[in-house]
């Protein structure tokens, strides 16, 4: 689930040449790249879809549904746990990566603050934050009521490093356009390079001129009982 350009579900699909793999995305243009990329001529047992994450419609067609680096872009997880319960045969399996809560933290109390000033605030009026990192609290909530026993369910940190002020405005100019694409394109640049200001003065360089960001995964492993 949530397949993107379909190579991790083509590597599904080599290691498992008896199995029936679907990949899916919401994104029709990562779809058709995927089934360009990857042909059910080379991959007889592959197959792609778009569909959305919150409206998965199988019926006890797999054994295991398997997502990573997807579910913080989606509000609505019990939409998806019970789709994925439903897609699963007695006894699946479900494993997942994605955010998790305080993921990103630093990044984001950065992000609150530049966008409070005033030469950016007005390009900020009608911003919606499309990202949701839930706990294990309410994860474990949501997997007992959509049907699943939890094996392992934990927050994971990650400690991210960049170069310097160049890697850090790389990262950021890449990874987080869902932030940079309200400023108009000619002043992205300025603004980007005020974020890696204000970000070092509250998380200064290590002694190896290294940046460090606070990253947090949420991983569960289930299966529907």
């Amino acid at each position: 689930m949530g397949c993107g350009d379909g190579k991790i579900t083509a590597d599904f699909a080599h290691t498992l040449p008896k199995s029936r793999i679907v990949g899916v995305d919401s994104s029709s243009a990562m779809i058709t790249y995927a089934k360009e990329n990857y042909s059910s001529r080379i991959y007889p047992n592959l197959t792609f879809s778009c569909i959305d994450a919150r409206s998965l419609e199988f019926n006890q067609e797999f054994d295991l549904v398997f997502s990573n680096a997807t579910l913080h872009w989606i509000k609505d997880h019990q939409a998806f746990l019970q789709g994925a319960n439903s897609a699963l045969t007695d006894r699946g399996r479900l494993i997942i990566s994605c955010g998790g809560e305080g993921n990103a933290a630093q990044v984001l109390a950065t992000f609150a603050e530049l966008t409070s000033i005033d030469i950016w605030k007005p390009y900020f009026t009608d911003f919606d934050n499309p990202y949701f990192f839930y706990g294990v609290k309410d994860y474990q909530t949501w997997l007992e009521q959509s049907g699943f026993k939890v094996n392992r369910l934990e927050l994971v940190p990650k400690d991210m490093t960049h170069q310097g002020k160049s890697g850090l405005a790389g990262w950021i100019r890449t990874t987080w356009m869902p932030f940079t694409k309200y400023v108009p394109v000619p002043q992205q640049e300025e603004f980007i390079g005020q974020f890696v200001e204000l970000f070092l003065s509250r998380n200064p360089l290590d002694p190896q001129g290294l940046i460090h960001v606070s990253m947090v995964r949420l991983e569960a492993d289930a299966y529907k009982i």
